[in-house]
């Protein structure tokens, strides 16, 4: 089926956004963070650690509330990294950052720390009551992958007796199984993106740059609910098309090509992600056959994650990523298509689950939002990929695809 955008208006479904939506967000998160700090203490105790130290971007915002945008925590020093106790909660912050501290993290104590953390870290963690019980702590778990090797030599050196424990993943684990008010602001985060293409369509026409264009697209999504680009948009025609992540250039679009964008919205912390592959004028039959061959392949995903639902059982991410695999592989397109078939997103574009064929074999967590999207590139020629965000809640027996913007080839520009 070919949706020609010159004949009628396309339908959105999905809401943008209030002030209101915003206030009862910021209270389910308030209401939630017992929660996940209980579990992850829970993970400490079982992992025999006393704190925690944690200096992810997203990771303090899930726990304590401090909001820090992307790439902020290059110039922010120790500000946003933080400490879990058995009893408390510390968040550093220097003088830039304390008055937001203080206002966003209420069930927190706030550290006020200004390039002298090596000095005072042997002071800090006796101040923290341990996890695992003792006087004092012995086991400090440490975000290692966000962590450099200086950082982690001069924690070691301020307090030699205390053993940094390297972990990965703990919270993002967390994060990976949603609660309602996350799903919302995912959902939203897919409507501000899926109007803001509805609305970008009519200026899509032969001539105009993939510059242009990205620009146009980021302008809709800030003025409509979007408080921030998920990532940089992504506006590639013709052969372009087959950089899976290119950048926008000053390139013109053609009559006759593809017209690939991958892009997404961020509304109060959450992301949305969705790729379409639009048609500049009639297309040709190579083309065609691509969308047509991408589109069976993303329905075959969705049509083995409804079966999973049907039965009651939590697929595996590797099972689905082979569903859409195997069409692709069988019409002869399969080393074409070398990325995985999706991920979960959430506060980061990319984080757990993986639907993949290096995916854990451990089945996929409940609820959750994941996206599917296959994609056939032919270097030097073309490319198409199809992307959705699919909510994913077993207990429920829900599977709904957030992404709104019709899966139908979409003709533009004619």
């Amino acid at each position: 089926m070919t949706t020609d955008t010159s004949a009628a208006p396309l339908l959105r479904t999905g809401r943008l956004p209030t002030p209101a939506d915003v206030d009862r967000w910021q209270a389910a998160d308030r209401a939630a963070r017992p929660r996940r700090l209980a579990a992850l203490r829970e993970r400490m105790r079982a992992e025999g650690v006393d704190a925690y130290f944690g200096v992810r971007r997203e990771n303090t915002r899930y726990l304590t509330g401090m909001e820090l945008g992307d790439g902020e925590e290059k110039v922010a020093g120790n500000s946003g990294q933080f400490l879990v106790s058995a009893d408390e909660v510390v968040v550093l912050a220097d003088s830039r950052y304390t008055l937001q501290a203080a206002e966003q993290c209420p069930d927190a104590r706030v550290e006020v720390v200004y390039n002298d953390l090596y000095s005072r870290w042997l002071e800090m963690l006796a101040a923290l009551r341990p996890v695992a019980g003792g006087d004092r702590v012995h086991r400090l778990a440490v975000e290692s992958g966000f962590v450099s090797h200086l950082t982690w030599r001069r924690l070691a050196e301020a307090a030699p007796d205390v053993e940094l424990v390297p972990i990965d993943g703990w919270v993002e684990g967390q994060r990976a199984t949603k609660e309602p008010a996350e799903f919302e602001r995912i959902a939203s985060a897919c409507a501000v993106a899926d109007a803001a293409l509805e609305r970008l369509l009519p200026r899509i026409v032969p001539g105009v740059s993939e510059h242009e264009l990205a620009l146009a697209l980021e302008w809709e999504m800030r003025t409509t609910g979007a408080e921030a680009l998920a990532f940089d948009v992504a506006c590639l025609a013709g052969a372009r098309a087959a950089l899976p992540h290119g950048s926008p250039t000053d390139r013109a679009v053609s009559a006759g090509e593809v017209l690939l964008f991958d892009f997404g919205a961020q509304v109060y912390g959450y992301r949305s992600d969705m790729t379409r592959t639009l048609f500049v004028g009639e297309p040709a039959r190579r083309d065609r056959e691509i969308y047509d061959l991408v589109a069976t392949a993303q329905q075959a995903a969705f049509d083995a994650l409804a079966e999973a639902v049907g039965r009651g059982d939590a697929p595996v991410g590797r099972a689905i990523d082979g569903a859409a695999r195997g069409v692709i592989e069988a019409a002869g397109y399969g080393r074409n298509f070398g990325h995985g078939l999706g991920h979960g997103i959430g506060l980061a574009t990319h984080e757990a689950p993986s639907l993949g064929r290096q995916a854990p074999p451990a089945p996929l967590p409940s609820p959750t939002v994941f996206s599917v999207e296959p994609g056939i590139y032919l270097d030097g020629e073309t490319g198409v990929r199809i992307e959705d965000l699919v909510l994913f809640d077993l207990a429920a027996g829900r599977l709904e695809r957030l992404t709104a913007f019709p899966r139908e080839m979409t003709v533009v520009g004619g």
